[in-house]
């Protein structure tokens, strides 16, 4: 297990292109595997997550290849791999592939690292099976290994996703692509529209229709189309520099192009309300954001302003800095990502020095009024590469820190240190 010392730094200056957006990089080789003929992935994630997707793909009878900076896809009839498809770290990969199998006549069996393996499954295996596939997983969390029976004679269903998740409305419009009859999926909170956007780039007749705080997605079964395809940079990486900018004594830091989606830039409203300057500004190849050091003081964060709570971790670090008592509300989801976040955003607000409770899925961090104050700390191996991250961030604008396994780092942003230290 591999450790890393960050030390604090009195200056931070600099721009940083952030890697492409995770979400967008699992649906674009998907979406193109399920395509006849070749597609083009400009901006595809380096990271390890996508990497998984990646060879599943080829296992599945896809076929990959390199065009300069580019990714080509050729994909086609698609069949059961004679192997268990590994997804790595990545509950994206996992959800995303039992759903695209279920379409697959045959038997495939998903399979992931020890934290994986430990994350839930039955959100995808119900509205599954509910349209004809089979799954089988361990235990009445339905965890990995999961073993899934595709089928040729998929229906599509009505279905009312009881958490928010887009992973589970993506799986379940994937394996509608194959049903017999159109899919709906309701969302009672509007998550990120990745999958209804590509599908429909993809030539795919996809409906949404918002209803109230929610949003109805209705898609007819047919084939996507290949395309060229752009993936933006990614917002939840970009969210790491943006409480970095504000909450460092002296930073001015930019980030280029980035996916902007009021599902997924619902940060930068959390930041901005807590007095944070951060701007959304014209960049080349799209918008990007800017962080300048700040004074923040606490607000209240509910869930549904960001959807994937992935930003939680690099939150918590704002809150640390603020001014009065941040409250974190309905964050359970943190408990079944890679790691428990809701601890273990908890233990970093307390590790920098502050007071920090929980009642139920709420949790409350007492801010130190500016990271300036922050300890010296260490952040235990946790095998979770937001929470790496976050402590990161935390110890370039305090005093320092040690992390172990920062090789986590590599699932979705390998280049991260380097971008860090490139700031200095």
């Amino acid at each position: 297990m591999s450790s890393e010392t960050v030390l604090h730094a009195a200056r931070l200056r600099g721009a940083v292109r952030v890697p492409g957006d995770k979400s967008a990089s699992h649906r674009a080789l998907l979406l193109s595997a399920l395509a006849e003929g070749t597609s083009r992935i400009d901006g595809l994630s380096p990271g390890e997550d996508v990497g998984a997707t990646g060879v599943i793909i080829e296992q599945l009878g896809a076929t990959r290849d390199r065009d300069g900076a580019h990714e080509l896809v050729t994909g086609g009839a698609l069949r059961a791999a004679e192997g268990p498809l590994d997804c790595g770290n990545s509950g994206t990969t996992m959800r995303l592939v039992a759903g695209l199998v279920s379409g697959i006549e045959g038997a495939h069996v998903l399979v992931g690292d020890p934290s994986l393996s430990r994350r839930p499954m039955d959100r995808v295996a119900v509205p599954l099976r509910a349209m004809g596939a089979t799954l089988e997983g361990v235990g009445e969390r339905h965890c990995a290994p999961l073993r899934v029976t595709g089928s040729r004679s998929l229906h599509g269903i009505d279905y009312d996703v009881p958490v928010p998740s887009a992973q589970v409305k993506s799986a379940v419009l994937l394996a509608g692509l194959s049903a017999s009859s159109p899919t709906t999926v309701r969302e009672r909170v509007r998550t990120r529209t990745a999958t209804e956007d590509m599908l429909r780039l993809a030539g795919v007749t996809v409906e949404s229709v918002d209803v109230d705080a929610g949003r109805r997605i209705t898609l007819q079964p047919s084939r996507p189309r290949s395309r060229d395809w752009r993936v933006p940079g990614d917002p939840s990486q970009a969210a790491f520099f943006a409480v970095l900018g504000a909450v460092h004594p002296d930073a001015e830091i930019a980030v280029a192009a980035i996916d902007v989606a009021p599902e997924r830039s619902g940060f930068v409203g959390v930041l901005r309300r807590m007095g944070a300057d951060v701007s959304l500004v014209d960049t080349d190849g799209g918008t990007g954001l800017v962080a300048r050091s700040s004074s923040l003081a606490a607000t209240t964060i509910h869930a549904e302003e960001i959807p994937s709570v992935d930003e939680v971790p690099a939150l918590t670090v704002a809150a640390a800095a603020a001014t009065g008592v941040t409250a974190f509300l309905s964050m359970g989801e943190l408990r079944v990502k890679e790691s428990d976040r809701f601890e273990g955003s908890m233990a970093l607000a307390g590790a920098l020095g502050c007071r920090v409770w929980s009642e139920g899925d709420d949790f409350f961090v007492e801010g130190l009024g500016t990271a300036a104050t922050f300890h010296s700390f260490k952040q235990s191996a946790v095998l979770d590469h937001r929470m790496v991250m976050a402590a990161a961030i935390a110890g370039v604008a305090g005093a320092g820190c040690v992390i172990e396994g920062v090789e986590t780092v590599a699932t979705s942003y390998p280049d991260f240190f380097s971008h860090l230290e490139g700031l200095r």
